[in-house]
């Protein structure tokens, strides 16, 4: 199973070398940090999903530093981030958006408040608008759809971390006891047979 997992995974130097995680300088040599154990490997998996999940921007360093802290697995941690990407970086914004209205109780929106919020949205500011215009537009209408995402993105990171920590953990606890009792059966199947 390691094997499998370490095929998948960036090598040390590779981390060590990326100019986002550089500045992290010796802590990113501890040894824990790049041993495959259950705990460490399934930390390091919740970390990079959590962050991956939680912040848009930043991730992997995030993720990096809590796996330092922690003494988590650098590579899983850092390599889970990318469960959020190009492609599923839309769905799961959607889904997060939905699931905070849901919990702040917030009414569903309709179809023309949609579409007039889009038509603003999309709307060019003028073109003599100053970066300060700007971006108070672009933090207008960030709050419409803040409160809901941010509430949303922090149930779902949690919920996704937590959830991917004990699975994994209970899949490889299982594993191990799988190939104990086939080594176990093998044994016993060769003593019998002399």
């Amino acid at each position: 199973m390691r094997k499998h997992i370490k095929a998948w995974l960036p090598n040390p130097q590779t981390i060590k070398d990326n100019r986002w995680l550089r500045w992290m300088g010796p802590a990113l040599h501890h040894p824990r940090l790049w041993h495959f154990s259950r705990k460490g490997v399934a930390m390091g998996l919740a970390l990079g999903i959590f962050f991956g999940l939680l912040i848009p921007v930043a991730q992997m360093p995030l993720a990096a530093g809590a796996a330092i802290v922690l003494r988590a697995n650098l590579p899983m941690a850092v390599a889970s981030t990318l469960v959020t990407n190009p492609v599923t970086f839309g769905p799961v914004y959607f889904g997060a958006y939905h699931l905070g209205k849901a919990i702040l109780g917030h009414d569903p929106v309709s179809d023309e408040q949609a579409s007039a919020f889009l038509d603003k949205a999309l709307k060019e500011p003028p073109a003599d608008a100053s970066w300060r215009q700007r971006f108070k537009r672009s933090v207008r209408q960030l709050t419409t759809v803040g409160k809901p995402l941010v509430v949303g993105l922090a149930i779902l990171a949690t919920a996704s971390g937590l959830l991917v920590y004990f699975l994994f953990s209970a899949i490889w606890t299982l594993r191990v006891r799988w190939d104990r009792s086939r080594r176990l059966r093998s044994r016993i199947r060769a003593h019998s047979e002399r």
